[in-house]
């Protein structure tokens, strides 16, 4: 039997590119993305060397498209969007408007149609979701009032892409495009009336019946045979695309009380078809138009990072929230991805968008994910303020021996804090984020700041205290802080969170007194409740 069968050799050499180049960009402090789209142009037909099917490789891509708006539709979120609309409705479609007005003028520049410009623009105007989630969570920004609006923004942008993609092919016909634009309206309406009032039921059954067989196996096939199944049967007995058939049915699937393990369960693969859709990107990218079209390309990340970026700003400002969430949010959206690739991939195969257009987009994406880590850095440095501008008597805090020290004030901090409070305890909270909800009473005790920094370690006077609590779920950064804390005071002790055992001799590896397993924690007490044993209750929240 060969072993070098095209479908095999494209995905061996997509998945192994993949992961040396997302490794290296990821050691780099940059994007993983970043490097699966030089996977892509390294093994496209553009560069020396292997060069992948590129037919196999857009059909993967089609596959990788369907999960990918699967998982947008798993996360879809009615009541997060409810919760900033205010803000997040108006200001992501004015923002769009801008870039696309922007993006539309470059085209006009370049020589382009008005319908080439309209969906250069488009793509110009949508951030990518893995990239403003990323930078969300590795500043512990989502459970933050800015980090919400930046979600809800993200999602309104969303929905606007999903609807372009429908409208798109009707705007490709030409002509008269009043009728065809009438009936596709009509077909989303049939079809989206279909998944509402049928799928709703069916597929929450479906779930529920085989989740109860205990088979894990059956659950996730059934899972995939739903987001692909509906994808296909919208495209077919519809005439929608795939797209809008996954994300309806991720949007059905979310609603289900085993959306969460629906999600875990299709991660992997997922994950896997995600990063073939962007090497297959990566392969549709001639590097030489950044050489024979400098200006052009520097325009499009122009457009992108402050075009964007202003408009945003100015925006927020407008709707009277704080200059810190406006330049949040504005760094949050200086930058393009999966959805800019799928409108510039449509644009290409439905002829009224030029390969040039496509080439540019895939550049601006480029750039523009390299240069957002810079941006954030950048505006934390020079334009944010100081940990203890935020809510937070000027100066430094008030000198105290014998107290306690409660790194991170999440969903463990938020419970940790008051409890100790209430046990006479004085207390010290290090919080990365100002604006995550905060007791009145523990609001002086507030230092802002990242605990890995040793600045804001000496800020809470470890050298005084008599125990340093580290409740923030990220490990590594854990390990750091429990590092930094014991060299500070050899004599501390030191309490930190842990998943597994694993994660328990690492952190004690770094100098951590004691470990607290949640897994260990959660087993110990449904024995205790189970053998009539104490057990003490968890406050109620």
């Amino acid at each position: 039997m060969a072993h070098n069968t095209p479908l095999l050799a494209i995905i061996v050499a997509g998945l192994v590119a993949a992961f040396l180049f997302g490794t290296l960009a990821q050691r780099l402090r940059l994007s993983p993305l970043i490097g699966y789209l030089v996977a892509g142009i390294a093994i496209g037909p553009f560069t020396p060397g292997f060069v992948g099917d590129l037919s196999l490789a857009t059909q993967l891509a089609e596959l990788g498209v369907v999960l990918l708006m699967f998982g947008v539709g798993l996360h879809f979120s009615f009541r997060d969007l409810m919760a900033v609309r205010a803000i997040a409705i108006p200001g992501a479609l004015v923002q769009i408007g801008a870039a696309v007005a922007m993006g539309m003028g470059l085209a006009a520049l370049l020589g382009w149609t008005l319908v080439a410009g309209f969906v250069f623009g488009l793509a110009l105007s949508v951030a990518s979701t893995v990239v403003l989630l990323r930078a969300m969570q590795d500043r512990r920004l989502i459970e933050t009032d800015r980090g919400r609006v930046a979600v809800g923004w993200l999602i309104v942008e969303d929905l606007v892409m999903v609807l372009s993609l429908v409208m798109i092919p009707v705007l490709a016909r030409g002509g008269d495009i009043a009728v065809p634009m009438i009936v596709t309206v009509a077909k989303v309406g049939a079809f989206a009336a279909f998944m509402l009032i049928v799928g709703r039921r069916v597929v929450p059954w479906m779930l529920h019946t085989i989740a109860h067989t205990g088979s894990r196996e059956l659950f996730r096939l059934a899972v995939l045979a739903t987001a692909l199944g509906v994808a296909f049967g919208a495209a077919g007995l519809f005439g929608v695309s795939f797209a809008l058939g996954a994300f309806f049915a991720g949007m059905i699937l979310a609603e289900s009380p085993f959306s969460q393990r629906a999600a875990q369960e299709t991660l992997p693969l997922r994950d896997a078809f995600a990063v073939l859709f962007f090497v297959s990107v990566g392969m549709l990218f001639d590097p030489s138009v950044v050489v024979e079209a400098p200006l052009a390309v520097l325009a499009t990340v122009a457009i992108i990072v402050f075009g964007k970026s202003i408009a945003a700003f100015v925006i927020v400002i407008a709707f009277g929230r704080s200059r810190r969430t406006a330049w949040t949010i504005a760094a949050s959206l200086a930058q393009i991805g999966e959805f800019s690739f799928i409108l510039a991939s449509m644009g290409v195969s439905l002829q009224i968008l030029p390969e040039a257009g496509r080439d540019l987009i895939l550049a601006g994406a480029i750039f523009s994910i390299m240069l957002n880590p810079l941006l954030f850095a950048a505006i934390d440095r020079f334009v944010l303020p100081e940990p203890n501008a935020v809510g937070v008597p000027a100066g430094p805090p008030a000198p105290l021996t014998g107290h306690m020290v409660l790194v991170g004030f999440g969903r463990v901090g938020s419970q940790v804090g008051p409890a100790l409070v209430l046990a006479g305890e004085r207390l010290k909270v290090i919080e990365a984020e100002g604006d995550v909800d905060f007791p009145d009473e523990l609001r002086d005790s507030l230092i802002v700041g990242n605990a890995a920094s040793p600045s804001v370690l000496a800020q809470a006077e470890l050298h005084k205290a008599k125990a340093l609590l580290v409740a923030i779920p990220d490990t590594f950064e854990s390990a750091q802080i429990v590092e930094q804390a014991r060299a500070l005071n050899p004599k501390l002790e030191i309490i930190a969170r842990a998943h597994s055992r694993a994660e328990e001799r690492h952190l004690r590896s770094k100098g951590a007194t004691t470990t607290v397993n949640a897994e260990e924690e959660v087993a110990r007490r449904m024995v205790g409740i189970a053998t009539g044993g104490e057990a003490m209750d968890t406050p109620a929240s």
